[in-house]
């Protein structure tokens, strides 16, 4: 089943629910009655029970799962927290107060159960090691497999946005995102981003303040994580609390690292600050010096290297994005990357 489970035999209270999810954009299945509810209980992707069946719910003892909540009218008494608490629900929904947060719930009903996506961090070791590019690079490969999105967290990077080519598509921006309260739909984000088939990119729009606030940022992620399979976060080399609880929320953070003297030395100061490097790997770019010896040097195992690859500023300057093609230096080193990290995180 893809729907949610009406749980109630208040009229008042199911039209709310069912005006709710019309304005979610899914169809639900209603039970008015336990022994409807215990026959679609397990099988929904989510459960609204109403506080006039809860008690009789919670006696017929359903199976544990996930993605119950309890929905009442007005203020709850203590005896309601008790029931919740003996039916698994998560928590309990006040309406009219809870009615937008539960229309978020609701239009994430086609991502509940799905896998949380994959997160990766790029960050630069040097000025100009070219981590944008490679974030941007990954994106493209994965999005050929399923919905991803490129967060781009660089204030002071050239933009997501016009390295994929896709500064004229329409969406939301960082700015218009700023001070979310709230729970915010995976399917939302993912719907009202810019983007091209499965590729999607949240920046900043031209001449928007480049400032984060954390609580933005941590709501903005999880909602990606949700409606994504994939998401690639291009990091800033700043080490403020934004970065880190960035760092923090990716499965691995990749530190793309030129083969020189230069960048090394710059590479291993920018290590010494992370407070876990084992969640760190290398990707060498370059033919200075051996990327095993780079990785030495550095102090982070190596996932992948790469070449310097020809024609790449025409490729972006023609909005074609940095793969051309999936043998090329980027293409191949994205493809590794994406198999291994996985496996590594």
């Amino acid at each position: 089943m893809t729907h949610a489970l009406l749980v109630t035999a208040d009229d008042s209270l199911l039209d709310e629910l069912v005006r709710l999810c019309a304005a979610a954009g899914t169809t639900p299945d209603v039970a008015g009655d336990v022994g409807a509810a215990l026959r679609g209980w397990s099988s929904a992707v989510l459960v609204l029970l109403g506080s006039d069946l809860a008690v009789e719910v919670a006696r017929a003892a359903p199976p544990r799962r996930d993605g119950v909540h309890v929905v009442t009218w007005g203020s709850a008494p203590d005896e309601l927290f008790r029931t919740a608490l003996a039916v698994g629900a998560e928590g309990v929904a006040l309406l009219p107060g809870s009615a937008q947060w539960l229309a978020a719930v609701l239009g994430d009903v086609g991502d509940v159960g799905r896998a949380r996506g994959l997160t990766i961090g790029l960050m630069a070791g040097s000025g100009g090691a070219g981590a944008t590019t490679f974030a941007c690079a990954l994106a493209q490969l994965a999005a050929r497999s399923g919905p991803t999105v490129v967060v781009d967290a660089d204030p002071l990077g050239p933009g997501v946005d016009r390295v994929l080519g896709l500064e004229e598509r329409p969406g939301a921006h960082w700015g218009e995102l700023a001070g979310t309260t709230g729970r915010l739909s995976a399917r939302s984000l993912r719907e009202g981003l810019p983007r091209y088939a499965d590729l999607a990119v949240l920046t900043w729009a031209t001449g928007e303040p480049r400032l984060l606030d954390l609580l933005t940022v941590r709501e903005v992620l999880s909602a990606a994580r949700r409606g994504h399979d994939t998401v690639v976060v291009d990091l800033p080399r700043a080490g403020d609390a934004v970065t880190e609880e960035l760092a923090d929320r990716c499965d691995q953070v990749l530190l793309v690292v030129v083969a020189s003297v230069t960048g090394i030395a710059s590479a291993g100061r920018l290590v010494a600050r992370f407070g876990d490097p084992s969640r760190l790997r290398l990707v060498v770019r370059g033919g200075g010096a051996e990327p095993d010896a780079v990785a030495g040097a550095v102090g982070v195992p190596l996932l992948t290297a790469m070449g310097d690859q020809r024609g790449l500023a025409e490729a972006i300057d023609l909005g074609l994005g940095p793969v051309r093609s999936r043998r090329g230096p980027l293409g191949r080193a994205a493809r590794a990357v994406l198999g291994l990290v996985p496996a590594v995180a």
